[in-house]
C-alpha cells in the first residue's frame, strides 16, 4: 500500500501540477457560470492582446524564424542532438516521413479550402474577387502555414532535443534555462515555466479540437441532414471522441494508436491525390511554383506588416490567431519533433523540420485552395464565396460537391477528422502529463484526467462563444510562452558558445598525435600493424583490464598525490574503465576507455570471411565518444592521451563562460547495441 502510495505523489510534480489544475478549473466554473459574460470577456481579451501586443508575436515570430536558420548555417549545426558518438534512431526515409506526418493535420483541413476563398473574397488590400486577390490569397495562406510555423515548432523541438539528448536534462521546458540559471530550473522559476507550458499546451489542443468538432458536424449534417449544426451536438460529440481516446490511454494501446496515425497518413495522401486528379492537375502545378516564389520574394515584407495603417481586425482573426495557437500547441509537436530526431545534428535537424513539412502544406493548399479558386474564376462557381462566409467548416465538404465521388470523399474527411481528434487528444494528453510530472513515468489515471480536461475545456469554450474565444484562448495562453521561447532561445545560445570554447579545446588536443611519446626507431611497425589488425574481444579486454587500467591509476595516483580528487572506476558491466576528476560542483572531468564493437569494414572482408565484428577500446569524455582506438597504446601513450585531455578540460574551463550538464549514463544501452542496429 505505501508503494502504490509513493508511486500517486511521485507521479505529480505539485508546484506545476495544482496551479495549472486551478487555473482550468477556474476558466472552466467561471466559464459555465456566466456563458454570456464569458464569451464578453474574451472578445475584450481578444481585442486587447491584438492592439497591444501584436506587434510583440510578429516580432517573435521573426526573432524564432532567423535564429533557427542562423544556428543550422553556423559551425554550431554539426552538433548532434545527443552525445558525440550518437548515431540517428531512424534512417533518413523514416525520419522524412514521420516529419511529413507531421506536416498536416486538422488545421489543414479547416483552413485548405475556406482561408483562400476568404481571402479572395476580402483581402485584406486591394479589390476583391479579382486576379490580384487570387495570388494574394494563396500568397497568404502560404506564409501563415509556412516557414514561420514550422520555424515555431523546429525552436521548441530543437530546444527540448538538445537539452535532453545531449546534457541528459528532463525532457520539459524547463531544462531549456539551465546555461542561464542552472540548477535553480528545478526551483519556482522552473516550475513557472512548466505550469505556463501546460496551460499553452491545454489551449491550444483545446483549440484545434474545438475546431475539428465543428467541422465534423458540419460533416455529419452534410451527408445526414437530420443531424443539426449546433453547441449541443459539437459538446456530444467531444464527448463521444473523448470518451473513445480516454479508451485508447487505459487500454495502452500504443500499436493502436500507432496504426490510427498511419491510417491518418493513408486518407490525408488519398484525400490529396483525388483532388490532385479529379482537379485541374496542370493548374495545380503551374500556380504552386508560382505562389512558392511569391512567397519567397515577399517573405520578409509580410513578416514585418502589421497593417499598422489600416487598423483592421484582420491580422488579428488571422495572422495573430494561427501563430498564437502555433505558440500555445509548440510543446506538443515540438516534443514530437524532439523524439524523433536523436541523433541527428542541429542542421539536418533544422533543414528537415522547415522544408519537409512545409513543402507538403504548400502542396496541400495548391490542391485544395487553387482548385476553389479556380472553380469561382473559371468554372462560375461563385456561390462557394458566401457558402464559405457563412460556415468556414463546411468549405471542403462543399469543393467535394464538384468534384466525383462526393459521399465517398466526404465521409473519408469525417473519419479523418475524428482520427485526428482521436490521436490528437491522447498524445496530447502524454505531453501534458510529462510537462506537469517533470519528465517522471505516470500511472495511467493522470493521462485519462488530462485527456479528459482537453475535452472539457474544448467543449466550454465552444459554449462560451464558438469559434472567437478558441481563438482568444489560443492568442492568450500564447502570450507568456511566446516569451518563454525566446528566453530558450537565449538558453540554447549561451548554451552553444560554451559547447564552442569546448569544442576548440578539442579541435587544439587533435593537433598533438597521441601515440609514439617515447618511440623506438622500429615503432612506426607496431603502429602500422596496429591499423592493419581487427582484433577480436578478447585481447581487446585484456588491453582494458591490463595496462589501459594500470595507465590511469597511476594518473589517479598522482593526481592524489597533488590533492586533487580523482578516482577511478571499473564497470564490468559495460567494459570500460573511468578516471574522474570533480571539485567543489565546478570541475567535472571524465576520461573513459570503452570496449566498442563494429561490423567488420568490407575492404578487409576477403581477408576473412569468417569474421563478423571488431572490437576498439575507444575514448569517450562528458560529451560522448572521441572517435579515437586505444588500443595497442603503450602505457606512456595513453598516460599522454589522458594529460593532453585533462589540460584542454582545464583550458576550456579557463575561458567557457559557464558549464553544463553532461549525463553519459543514459546512452549506454545504446552502445551496447551498435551492432544490432546497424546490421
Amino acid at each position: 500500500m505505501s508503494a502504490e502510495k509513493a508511486k500517486w505523489h511521485n507521479a505529480i510534480l505539485i508546484p506545476v501540477f495544482l496551479p495549472a489544475v486551478i487555473v482550468i478549473t477556474l476558466l472552466v466554473i467561471g466559464t459555465l457560470s456566466a456563458p454570456e459574460k464569458a464569451g464578453e470577456l474574451f472578445n475584450w481579451t481578444l481585442a486587447g492582446i491584438t492592439d497591444n501586443f501584436g506587434w510583440f508575436y510578429m516580432l517573435a515570430v521573426a526573432l524564432f524564424l532567423v535564429f533557427i536558420i542562423g544556428v543550422a548555417i553556423s559551425r554550431w549545426g554539426r552538433i548532434k542532438l545527443g552525445p558525440d558518438h550518437c548515431e540517428p534512431e531512424y534512417s533518413f526515409t523514416s525520419w522524412f516521413a514521420m516529419l511529413f506526418s507531421a506536416g498536416y493535420g486538422i488545421a489543414l483541413l479547416f483552413f485548405g479550402v475556406s482561408e483562400p476563398v476568404l481571402h479572395y473574397a476580402e483581402p485584406p488590400a486591394g479589390a476583391a474577387e479579382t486576379i490580384g486577390s487570387a495570388k494574394q490569397a494563396m500568397q497568404i495562406a502560404y506564409f501563415h502555414w509556412g516557414f514561420h510555423i514550422w520555424a515555431i515548432y523546429g525552436l521548441v523541438g530543437l530546444v527540448l532535443a538538445y537539452f535532453s539528448f545531449r546534457h541528459g536534462l528532463p525532457l520539459t521546458m524547463r531544462s531549456t534555462l539551465y546555461p542561464l540559471i542552472g540548477e535553480k530550473i528545478n526551483g519556482p522559476i522552473g516550475h513557472a515555466v512548466d505550469t505556463f507550458a501546460v496551460l499553452g499546451t491545454m489551449f491550444g489542443i483545446a483549440t484545434t479540437l474545438g475546431l475539428s468538432v465543428i467541422q465534423i458536424n458540419t460533416g455529419l449534417n452534410y451527408l445526414w441532414e437530420d443531424i443539426p449544426v449546433g453547441t449541443t451536438v459539437q459538446v456530444i460529440a467531444i464527448g463521444v471522441i473523448t470518451l473513445a481516446a480516454i479508451a485508447s490511454v487505459v487500454a495502452g494501446m500504443d500499436k493502436g494508436i500507432k496504426r490510427l496515425s498511419l491510417l491518418n497518413m493513408t486518407l490525408v495522401l488519398f484525400l490529396l491525390l483525388f483532388v490532385f486528379i479529379a482537379g485541374p492537375t496542370i493548374h495545380i502545378l503551374e500556380t504552386f511554383l508560382q505562389n512558392t516564389g511569391a512567397y519567397l520574394s515577399g517573405i520578409v515584407e509580410r513578416t514585418f506588416n502589421l497593417q499598422a495603417y489600416e487598423r483592421s481586425d484582420w491580422i488579428g482573426n488571422w495572422t495573430l490567431f494561427i501563430f498564437g495557437w502555433t505558440i500555445a500547441w509548440a510543446p506538443f509537436v515540438g516534443l514530437f519533433i524532439a523524439k524523433i530526431s536523436r541523433g541527428r545534428t542541429i542542421r539536418q535537424f533544422v533543414f528537415g523540420v522547415m522544408f519537409v513539412p512545409t513543402i507538403f502544406t504548400f502542396f496541400w493548399f495548391a490542391v485544395f485552395g487553387d482548385t476553389a479558386l479556380n472553380m469561382i474564376m473559371n468554372e462560375g462557381y461563385t456561390a462557394l464565396i458566401s457558402e464559405v462566409q457563412d460556415n468556414q467548416a463546411i468549405a471542403l465538404f462543399k469543393l467535394y460537391e464538384e468534384l466525383p465521388l462526393t459521399s465517398i470523399v466526404s465521409f473519408v474527411t469525417v473519419l479523418l477528422i475524428i482520427t485526428f481528434f482521436v490521436t490528437s487528444s491522447d498524445s496530447g494528453s502524454l505531453v501534458i502529463d510529462s510537462l506537469a510530472s517533470g519528465g517522471m513515468e505516470t500511472p495511467v489515471w493522470q493521462r485519462v484526467f488530462w485527456a479528459s480536461s482537453e475535452g472539457v475545456v474544448a467543449a466550454v469554450l465552444l459554449v462560451a462563444g464558438g469559434l472567437g474565444a478558441l481563438q482568444t484562448a489560443a492568442i492568450t495562453s500564447a502570450l507568456p510562452f511566446a516569451v518563454i521561447i525566446l528566453i530558450s532561445a537565449a538558453g540554447m545560445w549561451r548554451a552553444l558558445v560554451i559547447e564552442g570554447h569546448q569544442y576548440n579545446s578539442l579541435k587544439s588536443h587533435r593537433h598533438h598525435h597521441r601515440r609514439g611519446v617515447n618511440a623506438g626507431p622500429d615503432y612506426w611497425k607496431k603502429r602500422l600493424a596496429g591499423l592493419v589488425d581487427f582484433p577480436k574481444k578478447e585481447p581487446v579486454l585484456e588491453f582494458i583490464n591490463g595496462p589501459a587500467t594500470e595507465s590511469l591509476k597511476k594518473v589517479k595516483e598522482e593526481l592524489k598525490s597533488q590533492d586533487w580528487p580523482a578516482e577511478f572506476t571499473a564497470d564490468e558491466e559495460h567494459n570500460r574503465i573511468i578516471l574522474s576528476v570533480e571539485r567543489e560542483n565546478d570541475l567535472d572531468f571524465a576520461y573513459e576507455i570503452r570496449l566498442r564493437d563494429y561490423l567488420l569494414p568490407e575492404f578487409v572482408l576477403s581477408n576473412d570471411q569468417n569474421r563478423e565484428t571488431y572490437y576498439r577500446a575507444e575514448v569517450f569524455l562528458r560529451q560522448g565518444g572521441q572517435s579515437y582506438d586505444l588500443y595497442g597504446y603503450e602505457s606512456s601513450d595513453i598516460i599522454n592521451d589522458v594529460i593532453n585531455q585533462f589540460e584542454n578540460y582545464l583550458h576550456f574551463r579557463h575561458h567557457s563562460p559557464g558549464v553544463l550538464p553532461w549525463d553519459l549514463e543514459k546512452h549506454d544501452e545504446d552502445l551496447n547495441d551498435d551492432i544490432e542496429t546497424n546490421k
